[in-house]
C-alpha cells in the first residue's frame, strides 16, 4: 500500500501498512470518553507488555518522543533534599544528566567507559557514600554503541540501599523482554515508534503506582512533564491534561494488536535472527564492531569505520538511502562509527538485501572489500 522504507536507524522504526493506515480514522474530539477508553485500552497493554500488574503499576502517557519521559522521570522524582545517581555510560544517560542540570534537579553523576556494562561494585560504592541517594538512574540499552546494563543487579543494589530505580528502556521494550518486578524497576519507559513499532508523538512511562502518589509533594521541575500531575488528570477525567496525539494513539492500538498477535518471545527471536544477520553481514565485509557481541543488547551494531583513503560515509548513506534503506551515524566522537540496527518490522530477508546494496556502495566509491583497519 505504501512504499516500504527499512529503516536500519535506531529508531523510529520500519512499520507495516497496518499500522500505517490505523492513522486514517474519522476526526474526534480528544475530550471525548469514547476517545479516552482508546487511551485506557492502550495503556493497559503497555503494562502488560512489561508483566506490571495493574493493581501496582499505571501507565502514563505523555504526547512527545522519548526525551520528553526521560524528562518526565528525571524532574518528577527526586524528593525535597535529596538526589538522583546517574550511572552514566553512554550518550543517552548523558541527555538524562544534561536535562537534570538545565531543570535544576540535584543529582551525582558517576561516570563509567562507555564501552563496557556498568560496574555493579562501583555503584554499591557510590549508594554507600552519599545517603542522599533517592533515586538511581541508568540506561538499559545505551543505543550509541548498542551497549547492555544489567539493570535487575543494579536495581537489586539500588533496592537495599531505600532508592527508587529508573531505567530508560526506551530503545529495549517490546523489543528485549522485560519483566518490572523481576527485572528490580519501580520506573521504566518507552516511545511509540521503537519497540511496538508504531508513530513518533507518544512516549509513556510505567511505574509503581505508590510511587507516583508519593511524588506528588516532591519539587516540581517541569509543569507540562511532571508525572503525577499527567497521571492524576487521567484518573479524574480519562483524558491527558493536554492534546494527545489522536492520529499516533490509534496507530499505537494497532501496533499493540501486531505485538501481541506476534508474542513476546516470537519477536524477541525474530530481532535476534535479524541482529545475527547483520553480524554475519557485517563479518563477511571485514568490518570491526566497537563492542563483542556478548556486550550487547542484541538491537544495534555500532561499526568502526574502515581505514580506507575512498571511505565515505554519507555517500554510503545517500546510495542505500536512494534504494530503499536507512544507516545512521554514529555518537562515538572519539571513533568514526555508523549504526545498523535490528529493531522494528524488518527481517533477516531484509537485511540480506542490505547487504547487498550495502557491497554496492562500496564499490561505488571504491573501497576495498574486505575493508582494511590499520
Amino acid at each position: 500500500m505504501v512504499e516500504r522504507k527499512i529503516l536500519l536507524n535506531p529508531g523510529p522504526a520500519t512499520t507495516t501498512d497496518t499500522v500505517k493506515m490505523a492513522q486514517v480514522v474519522p476526526d474526534i474530539c480528544p475530550r471525548e470518553a469514547e476517545f479516552g477508553q482508546v487511551m485506557r485500552e492502550l495503556g493497559e497493554g503497555l503494562l502488560h507488555i512489561v508483566h506490571a500488574a495493574p493493581e501496582k503499576y499505571s501507565c502514563v502517557l505523555f504526547c512527545g518522543s522519548g526525551t520528553l519521559v526521560i524528562e518526565a522521570c528525571v524532574t518528577s522524582l527526586v524528593p525535597a533534599g535529596k538526589k538522583m545517581l546517574f550511572i552514566n555510560n553512554g550518550s543517552y544517560t548523558s541527555r538524562a544528566v544534561e536535562i537534570a542540570e538545565a531543570c535544576g534537579v540535584p543529582y551525582l553523576e558517576l561516570r563509567l567507559p562507555i564501552d563496557e556494562p556498568a560496574d555493579i561494585g562501583r555503584v554499591k560504592q557510590a549508594l554507600e557514600s552519599d545517603k542522599d541517594i533517592a533515586v538511581v538512574y541508568i540506561t538499559h540499552q545505551e543505543t550509541g554503541t548498542g551497549l547492555l546494563n544489567p539493570i535487575r543487579e543494579i536495581g537489586r543494589i539500588a533496592h537495599a540501599h531505600g532508592a527508587w530505580m529508573v531505567a530508560d528502556t526506551i530503545s529495549t521494550l517490546a523489543m528485549r523482554p522485560i519483566d518490572i518486578e523481576r527485572d528490580n524497576l519501580d520506573f521504566c519507559m518507552s516511545s511509540a515508534q521503537k519497540g511496538i513499532q508504531a508513530m513518533t508523538g507518544l512516549s509513556f512511562l510505567i511505574g509503581r503506582t505508590d510511587c507516583i502518589k508519593a511524588s506528588q509533594v516532591f519539587p516540581c521541575h517541569s509543569y507540562y512533564s511532571n508525572i503525577y500531575l499527567q497521571y492524576d488528570s487521567f484518573e479524574r477525567s480519562g483524558q491527558m491534561r493536554f492534546t494527545p496525539p489522536v492520529q499516533v494513539i490509534y496507530a499505537a492500538r494497532q501496533a499493540l494488536k501486531e505485538y501481541f498477535a506476534e508474542g513476546e518471545n516470537d519477536k524477541w527471536r525474530r530481532h535476534q535472527k535479524t541482529m545475527a544477520a547483520i553480524h554475519a553481514g557485517l563479518s563477511e565485509l571485514g568490518f570491526h564492531e566497537v563492542l563483542p557481541h556478548d556486550y550487547q543488547a542484541g538491537l544495534v551494531a555500532a561499526v568502526l569505520y574502515p581505514d580506507d583513503p575512498n571511505w565515505d560515509f554519507a555517500q554510503v548513506h545517500d546510495y542505500c538511502y536512494v534504494r530503499g534503506f536507512t544507516i545512521y551515524p554514529g555518537k562515538m566522537q572519539q571513533l568514526g562509527t555508523f549504526r545498523i540496527c535490528a529493531l522494528g518490522a524488518i527481517t533477516t530477508r531484509d537485511i540480506r538485501d542490505f547487504f547487498v546494496i550495502f557491497r554496492e556502495a562500496l564499490a561505488n566509491i571504491s573501497v576495498t572489500v574486505p575493508v582494511k583497519y590499520e
